[in-house]
């Protein structure tokens, strides 16, 4: 599910007079390991264009980055139409999401419209993602419950580095193909609580994983459990909403947008809540 109204907004200029690639975040020069990714995929495009400048690229949110709201997914699909658009490049959506998939896995669904899944594929060239159905199919939104805003102190790919030591690994990559049919059957009949569910369990299940890796990653905060138990009673009193988690402590509340106000309301009650984020179903990556 893409959303709109959280984004990133990225400016990829090359110019031959660069010495080296620049990335510049949120107004801060960024070097290190964040510049090697992005010159990771200047350097793909750099070939594909035939092009041997460096780039100057100039990236912002208005969400906070590394706290799990998928900053690296909006980063690396902005990335990926920026950079290809600015070489000269007219990459169709499969292309493209390829393309993001090589920075962040999650930011090849950050391409395509509406609700997205990501193929598989046998291999590289056709591990892609696809809309099943677009934004205005089911009216979601999406209410960020924000309780740490600070940048996680392990990054989503070294966590995904740590998933294979702990032991319940190979018993979720089994049944994800299972878990996934549950998701896409429940979005395309509008069917909530199969859709509450399965998002729910799922995100419990990697978050299994993550607690009893090697070292052990423990992202959930007391907040962040308190609004776990306050959605699911929600939920039971009558009020559709689901919570599911990205490797971090905020927590993303679905809900129809018609009970956005309530959810909104109860959420900033809540202890430890320090901000809520509201976004509806959102269209594509674009040039604007």
């Amino acid at each position: 599910m893409n959303l709109d109204g959280l984004f990133t907004r990225t400016t990829v200029s090359f110019q031959p007079s660069l010495p080296f690639d620049e990335l510049i975040i949120n107004g801060h020069e960024a070097t290190g390991k964040g510049l090697e990714r992005v010159s990771y995929i200047l350097d793909m495009v750099r070939e594909m264009a035939g092009i041997k400048a460096n780039a100057e690229v100039m990236s912002g949110n208005n969400f906070p980055a590394g706290a799990g709201i998928a900053s690296s997914a909006a980063a690396f699909a902005a990335l990926a139409l920026a950079s290809s658009t600015a070489a000269g490049l007219n990459l169709n959506e499969a292309q493209l999401s390829r393309l993001a998939r090589r920075g962040s896995g999650s930011a090849s669904r950050s391409i395509p419209s509406g609700f997205v899944e990501w193929k598989m594929g046998t291999g590289d060239g056709d591990s892609v993602a696809e809309s099943f159905a677009p934004p205005e199919h089911w009216d979601l939104a999406d209410c960020v419950a924000i309780v740490d805003t600070r940048h996680k102190r392990t990054g989503s790919t070294e966590g995904h580095a740590l998933a294979w030591t702990s032991p319940l690994q190979a018993a979720r990559v089994d049944d994800a193909p299972r878990r996934l049919d549950i998701c896409r059957n429940a979005i395309l009949q509008r069917d909530f609580d199969g859709f509450a569910n399965i998002i729910e369990h799922d995100s419990d299940m990697m978050h299994a994983v993550m607690m009893t890796s090697n070292p052990p990653l423990m992202y959930w905060q007391s907040a962040t459990i308190e609004i776990f138990h306050a959605v699911r009673e929600w939920r039971a009193s009558g009020l559709p909403a689901a919570y599911t988690v990205d490797a971090g402590a905020n927590v993303h509340v679905i809900c129809l947008s018609g009970q956005v106000g309530a959810v909104e309301k109860r959420l900033r009650e809540l202890p430890g809540v320090r901000d809520v984020l509201v976004a509806k179903v959102g269209g594509p990556a674009r040039i604007v």
